[in-house]
């Protein structure tokens, strides 16, 4: 094989390590949790259990975060005609960040029967990492406005986090609980930040390809230099 066929083979098989080890890097952790909510309603008190899902999918220089309700909670002594309720909610914020995220997300695309859970719809945010980290969030306030009125529910179970994301805020802030900055100084406000995981796989796999490929090229130079010796 000729010499940049084999330079051209060692840097793909340097590639595809760097990638495998960047593949098996984790960015985000989520379990689904049982909120018990307790709807202060226009007509009284009323509780409802529902799993919630809570994912993170990145989104410009954040992420996109999505509430899904497995269940109803509340209801309506009247029907809810298409488009008459309006959902919105806050996830808390902990782990290295702190404060709520507000989501929200369209109107009923259905009519809700009278004494009905009422099925809420998926609803996301947007959140832009402010310290390097691992962020939890979990459920909060849930809002529903329909008929003119506002019903408010509130976890009286103290849920357990829904997602769990490592992240890394623009311009290298650390967190109070010890998280670091990049060493290439931060992000800029432009650029997508990365997880910390994912970080560290990307130097890894760098730093291997750096190695292999040096290694490899020491190799053939000492070849060549034998074989010219030899002469």
């Amino acid at each position: 094989m000729s010499y940049p066929k084999r330079t051209a083979a060692l840097a793909s098989a340097a590639a595809l390590a760097g990638s495998a080890v960047l593949l098996a890097a984790p960015a985000a952790h989520a379990d689904v949790v049982d909120v018990n909510y307790r709807c202060q309603t226009p007509i009284g008190v009323k509780s409802a259990v529902s799993p919630i899902d809570i994912k993170g999918v990145r989104s410009g220089s954040g992420y996109k975060i999505t509430m899904s309700w497995q269940k109803g909670v509340s209801s309506s002594p009247v029907e809810l005609g298409k488009g008459a309720m309006s959902p919105s909610a806050t996830i808390a914020l902990g782990g290295a960040d702190s404060g709520t995220l507000p989501v929200s997300g369209p109107p009923n695309a259905a009519a809700i029967p009278a004494n009905t859970p009422i099925k809420i719809s998926d609803l996301s945010g947007t959140y832009t990492p402010k310290k390097t980290g691992k962020v939890t969030f979990t459920p909060g306030t849930l809002i529903i406005k329909a008929l003119g009125t506002t019903t408010t529910c509130t976890p009286a179970n103290s849920p357990q986090p829904a997602l769990t994301l490592d992240v890394t805020a623009a311009g290298g802030s650390t967190s109070s609980s010890g998280g670091s900055s990049s060493s290439s100084g931060g992000t800029s406000s432009g650029t997508l930040p990365q997880t910390g995981p994912e970080d560290s796989a990307v130097a890894l796999g760098t730093l291997g390809a750096t190695v292999f490929l040096a290694g490899a090229a020491g190799t053939l130079w000492l070849t060549r230099r034998g074989q010219s010796v030899r002469r």
